[in-house]
This record gives C-alpha cells, sequence and structure tokens, in this order.
C-alpha cells in the first residue's frame, strides 16, 4: 500500500525492529516492486566547485568555511560532455550535474547548464542536475531541456534542520521540490544520517519525504562524509547497520521508489553495503568521486555487483 500520511511514531516503530526482521519485510516490499538483482548506476559530476553562500554544516563548498575546496570556474559544455561518454562507457544509464550554487540565477550560466542537460539527453542517458533552489520558470526551463530528475535533499529533519543549516529554510528545500514536481520532473531527495542527529530526526527526514504526493522517484540515503574544516569534521563515523536500517525503513515506507546508497560508501565494508542492497537499495552512485568527497573506485563497484550476481538496470528514459 502506497501512504502518504506517515507518522513518526510508525516510523519508528518500523526503524526499531529487530534488524532481521526490519530487513526481511523490506526484501519482501522490495520484491512486490522493483525487478530482483537490478542496481541502477548513477555518476555524479560537479561542473561548479566551491564559494558556495550556503552554510551547510556538512559542506567542504561552503565558503564560509576552511577547507581544502576552493572555488572553481564552471566547467564548459563539452567537459561535461566528455565526462558524460565516459560514464555512459562504464555502465552509468544516469548522469547527475551539481552546481555549488544556492539558488539558479537567470543568464549565461544557466543557459550553460541548459546546454548540458541537451547534450547529455543526446548521449542517450537520463539527465539529472542539482543547482539549489529553483523557481517554477526554471524549472520549466530545465524540462524543455529534457531533464529527467532534479535532486533537492532535505538533508535531516525539519527540527535538527536549523542546527546544520542557517542560510536557507526548510520550506525554501519543499518549495524547489514543489517546482521540480509541477514542471513534471521527476523528484530525487533523500537526507543525510550522522549530523548528530536523533533516530527520530532520521525516521522524521523519512516521514516529510514520505508524505510527498507522489513520492520522490528516488531517495538518496548518504551518510556524513567527515570534511576537515567543517564544523562536522569530529563527529564519530556512521555504523553499518545504521545505513542498513534506514535503507529498510526508506524501502517500507516509500516502495515504488529507488533508494540510492550515496555518500559514504568508501568507509563501509563490502558486507553492509550488500546488506544495504539486500536490504531495498536499488541505486549506487558510480565513479570516483561524488562532487568533491571520495567514493569507492569504478573496478571495487563492479566486481561488488558481479560477486553478489547484481547487474545494472536499464535506461528508464
Amino acid at each position: 500500500m502506497i501512504r502518504h500520511d506517515w507518522t513518526v511514531a510508525e516510523a519508528r516503530a518500523l526503524h526499531d525492529l529487530p534488524l532481521f526482521e526490519l530487513v526481511d519485510r523490506a526484501r519482501a516490499v522490495h520484491l512486490a516492486h522493483h525487478p530482483d538483482n537490478q542496481v541502477q548506476l548513477c555518476t555524479l559530476l560537479s561542473v561548479k566547485t566551491g564559494g558556495c553562500p550556503e552554510d551547510c554544516a556538512y559542506c567542504p563548498q561552503s565558503s564560509h568555511y576552511d577547507t581544502a575546496i576552493g572555488s572553481e570556474r564552471m566547467l564548459q559544455v563539452d567537459e561535461v560532455l566528455e565526462a558524460a561518454r565516459r560514464a555512459r562507457e562504464a555502465g552509468s544509464t544516469r548522469f547527475c550535474m551539481g552546481a555549488a550554487w544556492r539558488e539558479v540565477k537567470d543568464g549565461p550560466a544557466f543557459d550553460r547548464i541548459i546546454e548540458m542537460v541537451r547534450g547529455v539527453k543526446a548521449l542517450g542517458l537520463e539527465a539529472c542536475c542539482t543547482l539549489g533552489m529553483l523557481t517554477e520558470d526554471q524549472a520549466l526551463r530545465l524540462k524543455e531541456a529534457g531533464l529527467d530528475a532534479y535532486n533537492h535533499n532535505l538533508d535531516t529533519s525539519r527540527e535538527h534542520y536549523k542546527s546544520i543549516i542557517s542560510t536557507r529554510t526548510y520550506q525554501d528545500r519543499l518549495l524547489t521540490l514543489r517546482n521540480v514536481r509541477k514542471a513534471g520532473i521527476t523528484v530525487c531527495s533523500g537526507g543525510i544520517i550522522g549530523m548528530g542527529e536523533s533516530v527520530d530526526d532520521r525516521v522524521g527526514m523519512l516521514v516529510e519525504l514520505a508524505r510527498l504526493a507522489p513520492h520522490p522517484e528516488s531517495v538518496p540515503i548518504n551518510a556524513l562524509v567527515r570534511v576537515a574544516g567543517t564544523p562536522l569534521e569530529h563527529l564519530p563515523p556512521v555504523p553499518g547497520t545504521d545505513l542498513i536500517r534506514m535503507v529498510a525503513t526508506a524501502r517500507l515506507m516509500m516502495p515504488t521508489s529507488r533508494v540510492r546508497l550515496s555518500a559514504g560508501r568508501a568507509e563501509l565494508s563490502e558486507e553492509a553495503q550488500l546488506f544495504c542492497l539486500y536490504a531495498g537499495a536499488n541505486s549506487i552512485f558510480y565513479g570516483d568521486r561524488l562532487l568533491t568527497t571520495p567514493n569507492p573506485h569504478m573496478s571495487e563497484d563492479r566486481t561488488l555487483l558481479e560477486r553478489a550476481g547484481l547487474v545494472p538496470s536499464p535506461p528508464t528514459s
């Protein structure tokens, strides 16, 4: 049953089930709604790195923090399309372009993004962007260019959000998701665990996503990547079982969504990653970097999938 009326108490009750029972239930729901043994491979490229005016406490690209990531020029269209070709040849079916912007501003930079989207679609790839806040008109321009999906994470619960970000509101994020949906672009939205939040904050984020109608087509579950110079650099690593519980709970609450095992995989054991895939994750970011943070090498991921008998899923567009 597809529901949009979840409560935090209901989500917490699922999350806190004995681990094997939780995973068994999630696996049954996954098999009822998705092809068995398929994993979507997505590649994420930073097309404009660093210098972001936002103060997201986890982000090395924020201009508020002294990290090793400086502000770089925006990539040219041909550079992005060459990276997209390499991703396609390596097996990716979705190519996502990220820019360290607070919001999209009309002008030459956005015009260049539009060209990138058209070029990625011409290569036969699904095109995704994550560019910050977006107006209705900008979302429509992206749709007209062929954009398949827009990523805009909620990051955490409504209550914990103010401890992580002060330069935009939770409502700003929800408004962007509404603009994306209204334009007919599919929604990619999830969050990050390991930022000092409570378990209720974690499931509260899932409740926010599950209350969207329809559910996001893609739900990335990220573990904090601790980066020197950011306010969260000294937090402890996220246990693998915490990610497994979040993946399984997301699968139960949003049965038809793709659940993407995202940032933080480089610190996960092979067994923990496979457990997440068994529990309902059916998408991963594929490539050596996620914007500016490390990710398992492509050869490692190919070996992981082969050992488990998993195959890349075909494009959906």
